[in-house]
């Protein structure tokens, strides 16, 4: 792994930190009236979720991990697991779905997604902005009911529930922001 100096360090570049794999979040250059220079960061545990504070000496040398981006598939979910595929290799893999958090909740057979590997571990997955489901349950529209801005809830085909506007029919496909989870508009 390329090893880098504390003076390098930048919001979002991953270290491996005695086998722990952390992203910078935050970092601060002092340079103290006396005393030798330090670097202040808060450092975020990728695999955890931890968040610690820890100060290093200006200069130096940390190990820098290597996070690749590959483009993956979701081929089918084979239980509660999900099957994906390398769309440069077409290798495949089984992971379960806490490996890939909260975006496993907006994805469905044949969708796209980038995922951050660390080897061969999925530490992060990167979704659009905005994905296109169908609804698979919600009650039927009320004639007459147009009071406006009201919402009703809205399962998603994925399991997600969402709030839809009350026009909104099952069978419908809508738009659904992958970063709040919130209904944007139908597709």
């Amino acid at each position: 792994m390329p090893v880098i100096t504390t003076n390098d360090l930048r919001n979002g570049i991953a270290l491996d930190l005695g086998g722990d794999l952390f992203e910078v979040v935050e970092f601060q250059h002092v340079k103290p009236g006396k005393g030798h220079a330090f670097v202040r960061t808060t450092l975020k545990n990728v695999r955890s979720g931890a968040v610690i504070d820890r100060t290093f000496r200006a200069g130096e040398k940390v190990e820098r991990a290597a996070i690749d981006k590959r483009e993956m598939q979701l081929l089918y979910r084979d239980g509660a697991d999900l099957v994906l595929m390398d769309n440069e290799s077409f290798e495949q893999m089984t992971v379960v779905p806490e490996v890939i958090g909260g975006a496993a909740r907006f994805l469905v057979d044949g969708s796209q997604a980038v995922m951050l590997m660390f080897g061969s571990e999925i530490v992060g997955t990167e979704l659009p902005a905005a994905v296109e489901l169908d609804i698979a349950e919600t009650e039927p529209g009320v004639q007459g009911d147009r009071v406006s801005g009201a919402t009703k809830p809205a399962t998603l085909e994925t399991g997600l529930v969402v709030q839809v506007p009350l026009f909104v029919e099952p069978g419908q496909r809508v738009k659904v922001d992958t970063r709040t989870g919130a209904y944007i508009s139908r597709a």
